[in-house]
Order: structure tokens, then C-alpha cells, then sequence
């Protein structure tokens, strides 16, 4: 549906106040803040028209208007320009990134503390998809006499750690020979590619040490699963506690379920995957996930031109859309950068 300019300018003055503070927003207010040459009758029956073709709600306690989640729609597909970024918080923003180039885990932290410093909303990043995800390497390291720490590492910078008993007699060298070939024969595998000839031929040359390949290749085959790399990484969740809509406990109770859910909360994220690049989904539009009051901002990032995952923010449906969107695509670009250069 398209708006006359009239109908425009008052759906844009209504969001952008209502954004600002919090408070339903009446004709009078609109006229006199944002200098739209009509007056506030005219205005109040233009206000009637946007909330009969359903842009605008009226709270029950209130004269005022608020957007809908139509209306909000309608002002992210057909209003709003983007908010750019200026120098200095680029700058920030890549200073802190690039300072985590050592394992994904500590990345993805410092991202969404990034994201929910600068939109102060909850901030989610997807853990990257596995499948899409390759071995780097294995190491194994001497504890004590009983115990082996396994380390398995990603080309994408996931590290997973495993503590393993240390069979009697094998020695610091042994577990270097032991890492060596099992790191010939997996690097550059993903979930899926692990052949029933690789496995006999990392069983032929460790012939002696079958009792150790026997528990890495089981951490291995666990690993490899498809869905063990399902993390999603939270930032900023205290946030939520400042904005008034999360004074009502029902509607509290109803994002914080959501984010307590790691995998409910992986699935949202992962369907972002197929829209490349940024995705605003506002209110109802986020079936099933029990938050129609909440907007979730994503982005897609990638490795090495390949998307592997999302990132983004989670708020009320009253948020701003121009400077938070920009932030999201921005955080990507960089996460992206960054991950690409490991």
C-alpha cells in the first residue's frame, strides 16, 4: 500500500516521537513539534485514517497513537534512511574486534558486548554452522599422569577442549606423533567428509595407541554432528530491564524464556541465514518465537565470501530502526573481516 505524503510525513512524526519517548503521541503534539503546515483536526483525521487501514493503535488509556506493527513496517520499508556511522565509532568498533583474532568464542563476546554498548538492547550472535565449518588441527596435552587434554580446532577459530584419561606409558612425544598423523588425515574435513578410509588409515599408522584413537575419534564423531555447533553468544541482556515496555512481567517473562533458550534462540538466528545480509523482523512477524512485542535486527556474516552465521539485537518493537540497523551491518562487516583473516 502506498501513503500519500501527508499520510507519511504523520506515520514518520508519530514513530519517531513514540520512538524518542515512549508516551502515545496525539495531533496536537505532532503539530506543534514537527512543523507540518496543517493543523491539529486535520492531523487527528488523517491520525483516524492510518489507524483504520491498521498503521496506528490507541492504547486504551490514552488519547494518543502508537504504531502498530504494520506501521512500523511500513516505516522501515518505505521512510526510513539509514543513520550512518561516524568515523570515530568505526574506528572503535573495528580497534575492539581486530584486538580478538584468537579463538571465536572470545570474538563472538566481544561483539555483542560491542552491540549492546552501542544500541543498548540484547545482542545475539550465532555460533557459526558446522557444516559449513572445517577441521584445523588437534593437539594433545600432557596434564598429569592420568590425564590428556584434547584440543580441537577450527578453521573458523572454534576450539573445543576435552579432558581424557591418559593410558599408562604414553609419553609427551607419543602424544605429538599421535596429533601429527591424525592431523594429516583431518584438516580441511568438514562434518560429513569423514570416510571410512580415513579412519583405517589413521587406525593403520596408530596401531600401538589404539586406546587413545579409540577416545578421540569419539570426541571427533561427536563433534562432527551437525548440530553440535549450535551456540548462540548473549550480550546486553540487562538492557531489556531499561526499557518501559518491560515493565509488564508477562511480556519480560516472554523475551527472557526466549533468550534462556539456546536452541529456540539458535533456530531464529539460523533462519536469517537465508536472506543474505540484513533482516528486519518486527512484532508478529517473528512466528512462533513467543516475543510479538520484540524486533530482531540481523545481519548475516561470512567466511572467506561463504555465510556462515548471523548477528543482531533483540528490543521492543519502539526501537531506532535507522541507527541500530546500521550498527548491525556494520558489526557484520567487520565480525566477517575478521574471521575471514584468521
Amino acid at each position: 500500500m502506498r501513503l500519500d505524503e501527508r499520510k507519511r510525513k504523520i506515520l514518520q512524526a508519530i514513530v519517531e516521537d513514540y520512538v524518542a519517548t515512549a508516551e502515545p503521541v496525539g495531533s496536537r503534539t505532532v503539530a506543534r513539534k514537527y512543523n507540518l503546515g496543517i493543523s491539529p483536526a486535520t492531523i487527528r483525521n488523517e491520525m483516524a485514517d492510518l489507524e483504520e487501514i491498521g498503521f496506528l493503535e490507541q492504547p486504551h488509556t490514552s488519547a494518543g497513537r502508537i504504531p502498530s506493527d504494520f506501521g512500523y513496517r511500513y516505516y522501515v520499508d518505505e521512510i526510513m534512511n539509514k543513520i550512518g556511522i561516524s568515523q570515530w565509532e568505526e574506528a572503535a568498533i573495528r580497534r575492539r574486534l581486530q584486538a580478538r583474532m584468537d579463538a571465536i568464542e572470545l570474538l563472538a563476546h566481544q561483539t555483542t558486548e560491542i552491540l549492546s554498548e552501542v544500541t543498548r538492547l540484547a545482542s545475539v550472535v550465532m555460533g557459526p554452522i558446522w557444516v559449513k565449518n572445517s577441521f584445523e588441527y588437534i593437539r594433545l596435552l600432557p596434564v598429569d599422569r592420568e590425564k590428556v587434554l584434547l584440543l580441537v580446532v577450527t578453521t573458523m577459530g572454534l576450539v573445543e577442549h576435552f579432558l581424557m584419561e591418559a593410558p599408562a606409558g604414553v609419553t609427551a612425544a607419543d602424544l605429538d606423533h599421535i596429533s601429527r598423523i591424525i592431523n594429516r588425515q583431518l584438516k580441511g574435513l568438514r562434518p560429513g567428509d569423514l570416510t571410512r578410509a580415513t579412519l583405517d588409515s589413521i587406525y593403520d599408522d596408530l596401531a600401538a595407541y589404539r586406546r587413545v584413537v579409540d577416545n578421540i575419534m569419539d570426541i571427533v564423531f561427536a563433534i562432527m554432528k551437525e548440530d553440535q555447533g549450535r551456540r548462540v553468544y548473549l550480550g546486553g541482556t540487562l538492557n531489556i530491564l531499561e526499557q518501559p515496555e518491560f515493565r509488564d512481567v508477562n511480556k519480560l517473562k516472554d523475551i527472557l524464556s526466549l533468550l534462556s533458550a539456546e536452541d529456540k534462540m539458535w533456530g531464529l538466528l539460523a533462519a536469517g541465514c537465508e536472506a543474505e545480509g540484513l533482516t528486519i523482523r518486527i512484532g508478529h512477524e517473528n512466528k512462533g518465537a513467543g516475543i510479538n512485542n520484540c524486533s530482531i535486527i540481523t545481519a548475516t556474516y561470512q567466511v572467506n565470501g561463504e555465510v556462515v552465521g548471523t548477528l543482531g539485537i533483540i528490543g521492543p518493537t519502539r526501537m531506532e530502526y535507522a541507527r541500530v540497523a546500521s550498527m548491525v551491518e556494520y558489526v557484520s562487516k567487520v565480525f566477517s573481516e575478521v574471521l575471514s583473516r584468521r
